[in-house]
């Protein structure tokens, strides 16, 4: 399988924007990324969930990448740590955790704006997270708030579910964003074929429409983090949570829990 090069001018952009989008990256990896997901969808974890809320489904699951025999292989032998390394500016590309989120046909309930960030318990100038569709999509694609990755204070977390604070401390943070009413910032969406992929910082504010159509949009992120990035503490418990993991404030991330898949 052919290992996709991503050129100076998308580095550019990345570093600019927050996001781009990298056509045909994982083409030769569709397949395997649905049999990952269904397989994951069938063998769900302690954290899965429906985050609907309502009509229609949204399936939501995180970190089972080391027992899906499909996503051991996406993560260790797909592009994708070569990657990540390239747009981060990074030696070094070490994973962080998986995701797979399937809007079934009929959902209405949208992906909040959000960034990241403030959920994870690393920080760093080197991250990225890969958002891998298997399915055409249109109108339920990915959004993104260009440069949103620069703001001096994160976005406000909130719970997917019924958008309450995350954490406690409102004030410490900006409120959630509304791109589509404020004429100031601009929103990055693509229209994207399967194993097409955006990538963008864990600062970048994104969120999705819901799934009007009568196809099911199923996608898998990949996140990941480089050289600089390092351990935090944050007002309450994080997600993912990671228990147990006895990290300190300011030490890079356990290799046995994260491994170094990519290293110049």
């Amino acid at each position: 399988m052919a290992s996709p090069k991503i050129d100076a001018s998308t580095i550019a952009d990345y570093q600019r924007d927050g996001a781009v989008c990298v056509r045909g990256a994982f083409k030769d990896w569709v397949d395997v990324i649905a049999a990952g997901i269904e397989r994951n969808m069938q063998n769900r974890s302690a954290t899965a969930s429906d985050i609907a809320g309502g009509k229609g489904s949204f399936f939501d699951d995180y970190c089972n990448w080391e027992r899906i025999p499909e996503f051991v292989r996406i993560v260790r032998e797909s592009p994708a740590a070569e990657l990540a390394a390239a747009v981060m500016q990074s030696r070094s590309a070490q994973f962080f955790h998986d995701h797979v989120l399937v809007k079934e046909p009929g959902t209405q309930k949208p992906t909040p704006w959000h960034q990241d960030i403030p959920y994870y318990f690393v920080d760093g100038s080197q991250t990225v997270s890969f958002w891998i569709p298997i399915d055409p999509v249109k109108e339920a694609t990915l959004r993104l708030i260009a440069g949103s990755h620069k703001w001096e204070k994160m976005v406000l977390p909130v719970r997917w579910l019924n958008d309450a604070n995350f954490y406690a401390g409102e004030g410490d943070y900006r409120p959630v964003p509304d791109p589509d009413n404020d004429p100031s910032m601009k929103v990055l969406e693509w229209e994207m074929e399967p194993g097409d992929a955006i990538l963008f910082d864990f600062r970048t504010a994104h969120g999705a429409r819901g799934n009007l159509t009568a196809a099911r949009r199923r996608a898998l992120s990949l996140r990941w983090v480089g050289d600089d990035a390092h351990y935090v503490e944050r007002p309450g418990r994080t997600s993912p949570p990671y228990p147990g993991h006895d990290m300190k404030p300011g030490q890079k991330l356990r290799e046995d829990w994260f491994p170094v898949v990519y290293q110049s």
